[in-house]
């Protein structure tokens, strides 16, 4: 028979402080069983189905989640609840289940349990979440999003340059991504608190620059177009301070025309040629184009791109980026987004086309500047809160070009180097939310200095005292009745703070010329001409413009210098602001870093 003293009396040994080893072991294993029940409990708090068993959740967070990238992929990776909102360190992961125990609290009190409810304290809600992953750097965001890891190559132009920004001045995930799960409710937010919000911290979140981060710095990149000089012009004017506002390239004419007589309704008419254009007889053909896609705006005022919870690119513009370097390649989708009514749109026009992709062509010689537009004519689609369905019947197209002078050490519009012809749009024009009603218009003591005969339409904040940006406290956005003195407007009109605008229409083939400061003035083509034709399905109208001019209003070229330039077209009877809009360009003669480079005849 075996002795088994020996074996009970090493489980009575003491050991530590008097413990018995028997005593240990049991405790150890009592602790195994009680961590392993404890770890798995806590885990399966972590999972999607516990997540949103109640269904303050279900009914709320979860449904809109399922709409976003976070849950369909093409990767087939999800991010779950927990991944988000539940830090993977062992001490931060049990402080945040402690955290959770005021949110059953709250179930229990009801505080949420409606969908009204929820939405009622949804910005409190957010402003919690948006708090602890600011102090924690995004560190849930980073746990599958590294800097790294990535490969700027693959991402978007405005994407690759925002990084680069945030990783040299000490911006988090979360400055820049609010609202990427859930309902967006940050543009409840005044400016100040989004600003105050979003502000970098160099000292705890600035990071090194990864090699192939570098590499896109350094211009050493398999795209077409670098982001080098974009990324230095950016880090250059982090400087600078916040302004006023500037707008989009906007058509504001009468959009209340009534109908057709039914055979012309049934008929397009083709362009009448204006008086014979120099440009028409240049043999195009040597010449390549320019792809510039235009895009339908929608609302998207100045005060809009300047107000930080309507345009998420607020921050960035003000410091010196372009729309251009951020918005190039995406006009497609943005023009989809908006003329849908999915964004800054309120009275969306059913199959209204989102973007035109137009070929330009540009040339010049001693004494004019040439240009070729050349895109598809579209479908008919009626416009369903104008009788007869088309805006502006005698017009079946217009082309605008606008120009400014090009100098960001001495801008005579400001942001015209960055935004273009959006100077020009503001949230008091026609068919804009803040438009004045005729009522107003008509008792305005402005109406013996403006034409106002066709409601409000585009005009510079160089010509105003101030301009509403945020429309704090139910203020009317914009600055239509802030109009400054004749003797002001006239100095800003002599020092060159205008944008000089082209037109041509495609019904009378009219040829005008005109500028906008206080409001847009518009003459019979003075120093340009066109010649347009519908062929085939496609539009081509030529323009020749005079590069020198001593008149009001127009603009002297250069060939020296580079001019910022906007593109507009109201196709299939369009007006006023329901037009397609080009990004702003850069102008020059043969000049290999402008982006329409005219060539030399």
């Amino acid at each position: 028979m075996a002795d088994t003293s020996q074996k009970f009396g090493m489980l009575s040994r003491k050991i530590i402080l008097g413990t018995t080893l028997g005593a240990a072991l049991f405790f150890m294993i009592v602790g195994v069983i009680f961590w392993g029940g404890f770890n798995t409990a806590m885990e399966a708090t972590n999972t999607l189905d516990f997540c949103i068993s109640c269904h303050e959740m279900e009914e709320n967070v979860y449904r809109e989640y399922t709409k976003t990238v976070h849950y369909t992929n093409r990767s087939g990776v999800r991010a779950t609840c927990s991944d988000c909102h539940v830090p993977d360190p062992w001490v931060h992961k049990v402080v945040r289940k402690v955290q959770a125990s005021n949110e059953i609290l709250h179930k229990v009190l009801g505080s949420i349990d409606t969908p009204e409810k929820f939405d009622a304290k949804r910005l409190q809600l957010a402003r919690n979440v948006w708090k602890a992953m600011k102090e924690t750097d995004s560190r849930e965001c980073r746990n599958c999003h590294n800097f790294d890891s990535m490969n700027p190559d693959a991402q978007k132009k405005r994407s690759r340059k925002q990084h680069i920004n945030g990783m040299r001045a000490g911006n988090t995930c979360i400055d820049c991504h609010k609202g990427i799960a859930h309902s967006k409710v940050h543009d409840q937010l005044t400016d100040e608190e989004l600003t105050e919000m979003e502000k970098p911290n160099p000292a705890d979140m600035q990071r090194p620059i990864p090699p192939q981060w570098q590499a896109i710095i350094d211009g050493v990149t398999t795209e077409s177009t670098t982001v080098a000089a974009v990324v230095e012009e950016s880090t250059a004017a982090v400087a600078k301070t916040e302004t006023t506002v500037q707008p989009i390239e906007q058509e504001q004419a009468d959009v209340t025309a009534a109908a057709q007589p039914e055979a012309a309704v049934e008929t397009a008419p083709t362009a009448a040629p204006s008086a014979p254009a120099a440009g028409a007889n240049l043999d195009w053909s040597a010449i390549e184009a320019r792809e510039v896609v235009l895009f339908y705006p929608g609302q998207t005022s100045m005060e809009w791109v300047l107000k930080g919870s309507d345009h998420g690119g607020k921050r960035a513009f003000v410091k010196g980026d372009r729309c251009f370097e951020c918005h190039e390649d995406e006009e497609v989708d943005i023009g989809d987004l908006i003329v849908t009514g999915e964004k800054a749109e309120e009275t969306p026009i059913p199959d209204k086309r989102g973007s035109i992709a137009v070929q330009i062509k540009a040339a010049y010689d001693a004494d004019n500047l040439y240009m070729q537009f050349q895109w598809p004519d579209g479908e008919h689609v009626p416009v369903p809160f104008v009788d007869g369905g088309k805006m502006d019947p005698e017009n079946p197209i217009k082309l605008a070009v606008m120009l400014a002078t090009d100098s960001e050490d001495d801008p005579r519009v400001e942001y015209a180097e960055r935004s273009g012809c959006w100077q020009t749009c503001h949230h008091d024009a026609n068919y804009m939310p803040h438009q004045p009603d005729n009522a107003l218009l008509a008792d305005s003591p402005l109406a013996t200095r403006l034409d106002l005969s066709l409601g409000y339409t585009k005009y510079l904040k160089e010509s105003r005292t101030e301009i509403e940006i945020d429309g704090k406290d139910g203020k009317m956005r914009g600055g239509w009745d802030k109009l400054k003195s004749e003797a002001d407007i006239q100095a800003a009109l002599d020092n060159g703070a205008f944008m000089d605008l082209l037109r041509y229409k495609g019904g009378s083939g009219e040829s005008e010329d005109g500028h906008i400061l206080e409001q847009r003035v518009m003459s019979g083509g003075q120093g340009v001409n066109f010649n347009g034709s519908l062929t085939d399905g496609t539009w081509t109208v030529d323009m020749t413009r005079k590069l020198t001019s001593d008149k009001p209003g127009d603009i002297s070229m250069n060939k020296d210098e580079m001019y910022n330039i906007g593109f507009a077209i109201h196709d299939d009877y369009s007006s006023s602001r329901f037009h397609h809009i080009s990004l702003g360009f850069k102008l020059g003669f043969d000049n290999e870093d402008a982006e329409i480079d005219a060539k030399g005849l």
